[in-house]
């Protein structure tokens, strides 16, 4: 037998090309005879489509143009067979009724129509052809029902406006934390301290030292007199505020701890770390309750609940995960993210929360981790931290010193500001580490590169109408 030679992927395609073109070339620029049948169908389909709503009025008095150019009056058109066209001129509109041509004065329904598809011949008005016009009037928009968008449409909110910047700490800003009382503020930086601001007024009321390393988190308890906080040193560490000093340090963690929380009713310290795993302490006894892992990289974002599910974690591997904390195991993993989510924000009153990542902002459900929607427009930046109040404003701090304000209930992002470094510092320095709102939800403190602190608030000056809304809602929910 011959050995068939084998061919090349071009060249089987060439003869494939070559024998599309034998068999349909011949054909090629050929159009389709018309049916004059099935034209007539599809006119009078678009006519019932269209004009249905306005066939059956009643009869309409006009004033015809008899053949000596006299007025005559009480001739009536029947508008069930009249077509109205957006050709109109001067608010008429246009009424084609068999051999007559009426000009009837109305409200001008639809946009102007080009000058060349309506022609007049003299002073008989204007003649129009019923086959051409419903072809090209078949978009008739004016005529139809506008349907609402389905789509929630966002509350007023005024800007937010810088009024304070804070300078103290001697390295980047990593972490924050307020007091119940909204008296103070806690903030950690790269270099190694804790420190303590008055929120009235700005001052330095507290340096607290002990990590050896930059504090990435830090929590203040509700039911205690306890400030924790947690750092790349691999420790998490308990402050008496009475005393001013460390009182514990709970030890297991592998790595660098990320991230830290407090559950709202019991008294257990959640912490997540480069170690990939979220460890649950008891705060009295310094004992490990249990290491909840699961992540296959760093957990950098953590909040717990007093109901089921108690801990949710973000990571570095772009999953969300619920864990059961009696039987310390993951109830739910959710897997919208293709990038690493580095923040969760809880909202106060709502039974959701967002998560922050490169490519996108979400929002889901609880308990059951159901998907709602996407943020209507894309930060095109790192998330690190975000936070949202109880008036439904949700903040978010980019990786390239961006500030974005979000309308929570419908995405709808209405600021986008700009963090300025200080002078002296870098460009590559306006970044925001980690964001919060104070206990009131009035005034939101941003923690920098460029080591500095920014306080914000609303602009009282701002209104409605200086502000208006510019919103669009998602294609898919538009309605024209």
């Amino acid at each position: 037998m011959e050995s068939v030679e084998p061919q090349s992927l071009k060249k089987l395609s060439f003869k494939s090309l070559k024998r599309a073109l034998d068999l349909f070339s011949p054909i090629h620029g050929l159009s389709t005879p018309s049916d004059p049948s099935s034209k007539q169908i599809r006119i009078s389909y678009k006519l019932n489509a269209e004009y249905g709503s306005v066939k059956n009025l009643n009869s309409v008095p006009v004033q015809n143009q008899g053949q000596n150019g006299e007025k005559t009056k009480g001739d009536k058109v029947p508008t069930s067979t009249a077509l109205v066209l957006s050709g109109n001129h001067d608010g008429r509109t246009l009424h084609h009724d068999g051999n007559q041509n009426a000009i009837i004065p109305g409200p001008n329904l639809l946009p102007k129509a080009p000058d060349t598809d309506v022609h007049t011949t003299g002073m008989a008005g204007a003649v129009v052809s019923i086959s051409g016009s419903s072809e090209r009037y078949s978009s008739t928009s004016a005529l139809m029902e506008r349907i609402p968008s389905k789509w929630p449409r966002p509350a007023w909110h005024p800007p937010w406006k810088n009024y304070r910047v804070i300078s103290g700490h001697l390295g980047w800003v990593r972490s924050i934390a307020f007091d119940p009382g909204n008296s103070w503020f806690c903030t950690g930086s790269a270099d190694r301290t804790i420190k303590i601001w008055d929120i009235a007024s700005g001052r330095l009321k507290l340096t607290l030292t002990g990590h050896i390393e930059q504090i990435r988190g830090l929590a203040v308890s509700k039911r205690h007199t306890y400030l924790f906080s947690a750092g790349d040193d691999k420790q998490v560490k308990c402050w008496d505020l009475e005393q001013n000093k460390v009182i514990r340090s709970y030890h297991g963690h592998l790595s660098g701890v990320y991230c830290l929380a407090l559950h709202p009713t019991i008294d257990i310290l959640l912490t997540g770390g480069r170690d990939s795993v979220c460890r649950v302490w008891d705060i009295r006894t310094k004992a490990m309750v249990c290491a909840l892992s699961g992540h296959d990289n760093t957990v950098c974002s953590v909040f717990s609940r007093p109901m089921d599910p108690q801990v949710v974690t973000g990571s570095h591997d772009s999953t969300i995960k619920f864990w059961d904390l009696v039987a310390g195991k993951t109830m739910l993993t959710i897997t919208h993210h293709k990038k690493s989510v580095r923040a969760l924000a809880l909202h106060p009153k709502e039974q959701t929360f967002a998560s922050g990542s490169a490519d996108n902002i979400k929002k889901f459900s609880l308990p059951k981790g159901e998907f709602l929607h996407n943020m209507l427009s894309q930060q095109k930046s790192i998330i690190n931290s975000m936070a949202v109040n109880e008036d439904g404003i949700l903040a978010t701090a980019g990786d390239n010193g961006s500030l974005w304000f979000w309308d929570w209930k419908s995405g709808h992002c209405f600021q986008q500001a700009q963090a300025v470094v200080q002078p002296g510092s870098l460009d590559s320095e306006a970044c925001i580490y980690a964001l919060s709102y104070d206990i009131s939800g009035s005034r939101l403190v941003t923690c920098e590169a460029d080591k500095t602190i920014k306080m914000w608030k609303e602009d009282e000056t701002a209104t409605p109408q200086t502000h208006p809304i510019n919103f669009r809602p998602p294609k898919e929910f538009r309605r024209y």
